[in-house]
């Protein structure tokens, strides 16, 4: 089964030099850095990347020149330690890898469509549009190992419920929280999802909270502390689902949006958010807490909330969704899921009618 894959290749030259100066390739000087902040070893991480230690010795020293720095520091007891400037070159990685995945993502995904048109690929695939999710990353891996052919288009929640209403996609991945602004959000989806056509597969319940650096510093324990003139926050792009959440709680709670520091700067994952945070550019963040756990910041949880797939009732045992229906109420997808930090898979797979799924709630 055809898969493609496209990743961000990262290259930066000096114009000032004198002469043409060779682009210095930071992709690799960055893993090379990654390495060496987790052993500590510059020889053992030259090893991991099957480099000798003199060319890795040479990727560092070519790196220190153009960038008039040092990346490495001796510390006794600890072996090599990364400068600031060395932490800065690896967290700028983690945040393009966390903004752009998602994207590059759906282009490769665009791209195999068009290949496989061009090959008479004659298999059925089931066409996934969804918002960015921990679940769904995980779901795609586990369809490619089940050779279930899927296309994968990353979305915002209402962006994927339009969709899947005028016919672009098979299955719409959104997510509702549990409580109070249930049925307040799942109306909001009522122009695409109609209960009488569609039904539900059950993803996962996952955890909703704010991110913060390690230790907490600023005290961040709540929303209203977002508006806090020494705290700056990050949030998601407009029209995703956890921006729609946010901004139910935000006017709940009374909170103005305009007061709060960073209110507009937008993220398309909650991977960017956290890799946001974590280099710094921000205090805090809202997201699920496997994007904070990935990036070893704190997490306080929020509310849950709940990952669903729409898709039309006489669509369930199509060709097209068989495959990846069976994939998703399998027992090894739902372990993945449990094992991802915030996530609970106990209903995974479970197929559901509207009326099951939020019972008293009418569209």
């Amino acid at each position: 089964m055809l898969r493609i894959s496209i990743l961000p290749h990262l290259q930066i030259r000096d114009d000032a030099s004198p002469g043409p100066a060779p682009a210095l390739d930071v992709s690799r000087l960055v893993a090379l850095l990654g390495l060496i902040e987790s052993t500590g070893n510059i020889a053992q991480s030259a090893e991991a990347m099957a480099l000798s230690y003199r060319y890795a010795w040479g990727i560092l020293r070519d790196a220190e020149t153009l960038f008039g720095g040092a990346l490495i520091a001796k510390t006794r007891g600890r072996g090599s330690t990364l400068t600031p400037l060395a932490q800065q070159l690896v967290w700028a990685s983690k945040r393009i890898a966390a903004r752009l995945s998602p994207t590059l993502d759906s282009l490769a995904s665009e791209l195999e469509i068009e290949l496989k048109k061009l090959m008479a690929a004659t298999d059925p695939a089931v066409r996934i549009h969804a918002s960015h999710g921990f679940a769904v990353a995980a779901l795609r891996d586990f369809l490619d190992e089940q050779k279930v052919r899927h296309d994968l288009k990353y979305c915002g929640s209402l962006e994927a419920a339009a969709a899947l209403s005028e016919g672009a996609c098979d299955v719409a991945g959104f997510h509702v929280p549990i409580g109070e602004f249930e049925e307040e959000t799942l109306r909001g989806f009522s122009r695409w999802l109609h209960p009488e056509k569609h039904c539900l597969i059950h993803l996962a319940t996952r955890q909703q909270g704010l991110f913060v650096r390690p230790g907490n510093p600023l005290n961040i324990l709540s929303l209203e502390d977002l508006t806090r003139s020494d705290v700056r926050f990050v949030n998601r792009q407009l029209g995703s689902g956890t921006r729609l959440l946010l901004d139910l709680m935000l006017a709940r709670r009374g909170i103005d949006s305009s007061r709060i520091e960073g209110f507009s700067n937008g993220e398309f994952t909650h991977a960017a958010v956290a890799a946001y945070i974590g280099s710094g550019m921000a205090d805090v963040g809202f997201g699920v807490e496997t994007a904070a756990r990935r990036f070893n910041l704190e997490f306080v949880p929020v509310l849950k909330e709940r990952y669903f797939f729409a898709l039309e009732s006489d669509a369930l045992h199509s060709p097209a969704l068989q495959g990846a229906v069976s994939a998703m109420k399998s027992g090894s997808f739902r372990e993945r899921v449990n094992a991802l930090p915030g996530y609970d898979g106990e209903l995974t797979g479970t197929v559901q009618t509207f009326a099951q799924a939020f019972p008293g709630v009418v569209l």
